[in-house]
């Protein structure tokens, strides 16, 4: 069995740095609480292969998961410093428990993303992560980690009084321009990861994962910024061999194929809620995700495995202990367990 996870850590720092403001950082009691935390759940849930989110100190989170018995650690950027000792723009992180046989940053098509309407200089607003592990019956297998732009809005009002109709006007509408701006950043990105992987996986046949913080709803029956990421035709063309050769290259989402292969080992086939990763205020949304190819779907003739569990780990979120929870995450671990099919 090969278990997987995709962890947003939440503000990864290591004291006496900072992030974003001065004043944000852990003292020393904080800051092993919060190892602890992630310790203990790796400890308890026991990955194989855990994509990380909200890395400042790559350095430090890799002698931490070393400990925990994760000899291969790779990340493909750093975090910018702001000054001195404060720092913005997290990276994303891999640790592993298989070999890691190569890493790469991920580069955008420069010609493709001109196409697009977007700039020739275009760049993915956190670099997302290509590890190639070779893991046990699949051999060399793609590892994606991403963290896809927040829906912060791009653009800011500097007038933060609102004191007149025109204030309240322009700060109005550049929430409204500023919120599209970060969606339609959030959704190229996407785009042009996936074409990317699919050019990766014509060029290998290696299996592919994507895991992250998509910070979006997959919609997968809706025209979402991310619904392209798991689109399996080919419009307007009723060739079954193309059909057959854009599935081959399509990605899953592996909450679906696990709700496949429990219904359809059961009787009942009543839909099961989707626990939420993430809250803002009372609103719960799925914003984490682990996505497979075609060789972890049980429909797919040559698949090897399946996905057997899906497990989100929210409890920190839904019934937080303040001595146990209160230097964890803002985001539930979402894991997946594969089973060999037989």
């Amino acid at each position: 069995m090969l278990k997987i996870a995709t962890f947003n850590l939440f503000n990864y720092i290591e004291p006496p740095f900072a992030c974003y403001d001065f004043d944000r950082i852990y003292d020393e009691q904080q800051w092993q609480k919060k190892q602890k935390w992630i310790r203990d759940y790796l400890a308890e849930h026991q990955p194989d292969v855990i994509g990380f989110q909200e890395v400042f100190s790559p350095d430090s989170l890799k002698a931490l998961v070393a400990e925990c018995h994760y000899p291969y650690f790779e990340v493909v950027d750093s975090a910018d410093v702001i000054e001195d000792y404060i720092f913005r723009s997290p990276v994303v992180a891999i640790a592993s428990r298989y070999p890691i046989t190569a890493i790469a940053a991920v580069i955008p098509d420069s010609d493709l993303a001109e196409s697009m309407g977007l700039s020739s200089e275009y760049q993915f607003s956190r670099k997302p992560l290509r590890a190639s592990i070779e893991l046990p019956h699949l051999g060399t297998t793609d590892c994606y980690v991403v963290h896809f732009k927040s829906k912060r809005p791009m653009l800011e009002s500097e007038d933060e009084e609102l004191a007149t109709t025109k204030a309240v006007l322009d700060a109005f509408s550049k929430q409204m321009c500023g919120s599209w701006g970060s969606s339609m950043q959030r959704g190229s990105e996407a785009a042009l990861l996936f074409q990317q992987m699919i050019q990766r996986r014509l060029a290998t046949n290696n299996p592919m994962m994507l895991m992250g913080d998509f910070n979006d709803v997959l919609d997968h029956d809706r025209d979402g910024v991310l619904s392209h990421l798991t689109m399996n035709t080919l419009r307007f063309n009723s060739d079954p061999q193309a059909q057959d050769i854009v599935k081959q290259f399509s990605l899953q989402d592996s909450w679906h194929l696990y709700q496949h292969a429990t219904n359809g080992s059961v009787a009942s086939c009543t839909p099961v809620p989707r626990p939420a990763t993430h809250y803002f205020y009372n609103k719960g949304s799925v914003l984490d995700y682990i996505l497979l190819s075609c060789e972890f779907n049980a429909e797919y003739q040559r698949s090897l495995f399946e996905v057997s569990d899906y497990h989100t780990y929210d409890r920190h979120l839904i019934n937080p202990i303040y001595a146990r929870d209160s230097e964890s995450t803002d985001h539930a671990v979402v894991q997946i367990n594969l089973q060999l099919r037989t």
